[in-house]
């Protein structure tokens, strides 16, 4: 009866959904920016800066308080009870409500900026999952070829054809190769890790990537400087921040403006003279200490420093473009080219070396300098494709919007 329930147990856990493995999905880089986009600690976090640059707005708009003063005496009249007005002069409030709203603009600006610093890291961390996982897979193709080489001379060692320094050559290469492939699946669970930190998930959840390393398109030259002048984010937090800076200008030039104040008292016990007295005043602010003259000064110059920087970017920005496209093109014809021809011609170079070698029609250097051969063209293909991604990154990075 034991032995009888306890088969049942494990027939229950067996067909327990909860037990079954964890299926993994396939993701594609879209899904990835989504899901980045909408979960992304960093980009929550600067996307509160928002709220705080709204509110400014209504600090700005607040008027300045009156003061109401009471006073007593020993001459008459004995008491009175005043209240003075501040009136601002020269458009000062108007000025620190256009300033929060350029705020406004520039903390929007920011906010943008982060969103393509974001995009650029999830499409760089994306693909180096991409290689990563491209690696693992050459290192066991590598591996098998390693062991089928392993399997043939030890069969032509225990023939009598082969001394036992091939055997222990090619036993070498094995262990080399596994090595190597344990290198790869280490760096491929740090780079699904890092994706997996851009996502906000669970640093074990499994990805496996939908798109390849010949994945994007290329844009003319011509479209992708057109779009970049108008979408680079560098550019835009730059003119938000030459509109809040010309705010600030003009807030410091209206500070020039002498204020204002109004004032009207009620007096009373001032018996016998009179029993209630009013008596009203007005004053000036004299700008005999403070002109304001710094302060315009101080602005104007970070103003021109401001245009400076944008004018130096944008001159920056079509070479920025130029060498992006030109590096992504290259990459992209030496990707087309070792898909369309290297890597055929390798892998029937591996296959007839395999094959010569195992029939005894050559020796292991040949065999050897195959594999390394193979290794190599496999490689550069690999490192086209992950070029070609970077590159794309790039150009992306520099347009400041996705990629057509």
């Amino acid at each position: 009866m034991p032995r009888r329930s306890n088969w049942l147990l494990i027939l229950g856990l067996a067909l327990c959904p909860c037990a079954a493995p964890a299926q993994t999905a396939t993701l594609s880089l879209d899904a990835a920016m989504t899901r980045a986009l909408a979960a992304n600690r960093s980009l929550a976090a600067a996307r509160l800066s928002a709220p705080v640059a709204v509110a400014g707005i209504d600090v700005a708009r607040e008027r300045l308080n009156p003061e109401v003063t009471y006073e007593a005496a020993r001459e008459t009249p004995h008491q009175a009870i005043s209240a003075s007005f501040p009136i601002e002069l020269g458009g000062k409030r108007q000025r620190r409500i256009d300033l929060a709203n350029s705020s406004v603009a520039a903390t929007t600006a920011a906010i943008d900026r982060a969103v393509v610093e974001l995009r650029d890291r999830v499409r760089r961390a994306y693909f180096a999952l991409v290689g990563a996982n491209r690696r693992v897979a050459l290192a066991d193709d590598l591996r098998g070829l390693a062991v089928r080489a392993r399997d043939a001379a030890q069969e032509r060692f225990a023939a009598g054809d082969a001394p036992r320094l091939e055997l222990l050559q090619v036993e070498l290469a094995l262990v080399e190769t596994d090595n190597e492939a344990s290198a790869t699946r280490g760096e491929a669970r740090a780079a699904a890790t890092e994706l997996n930190v851009l996502l906000a998930q669970p640093l074990d959840t499994p990805l496996t990537p939908a798109d390849g390393l010949d994945a994007g398109g290329l844009p003319s030259f011509d479209s992708a400087v057109e779009l970049a002048a108008h979408s680079n984010a560098d550019l835009l937090v730059l003119d938000r921040q030459i509109a809040e800076q010309s705010a600030r200008r003009d807030l410091a030039r209206s500070l020039r403006s002498p204020d204002l104040t109004a004032g009207a008292a009620y007096t009373y016990d001032a018996e016998p003279e009179f029993s209630r007295g009013f008596r009203a005043s007005i004053g000036i602010t004299v700008p005999l200490f403070t002109k304001h003259l710094a302060g315009v000064v101080v602005e104007d110059a970070e103003l021109a420093r401001l245009m400076a920087q944008r004018s130096a970017a944008a001159a920056e920005l079509t070479g920025t473009v130029a060498a992006a496209l030109a590096r992504a093109t290259s990459a992209k014809e030496q990707l087309t080219r070792s898909a369309t021809e290297s890597l055929p011609r390798a892998t029937e170079v591996e296959r007839m070396a395999q094959d010569s070698y195992s029939s005894g029609q050559s020796g292991l250097v040949t065999l050897l300098q195959a594999v390394q051969f193979t290794r190599d063209v496999r490689r550069r293909n690999l490192e086209a494709g992950i070029e070609y991604q970077r590159a794309l990154a790039d150009l992306e990075r520099a347009i400041g919007a996705p990629l057509p």
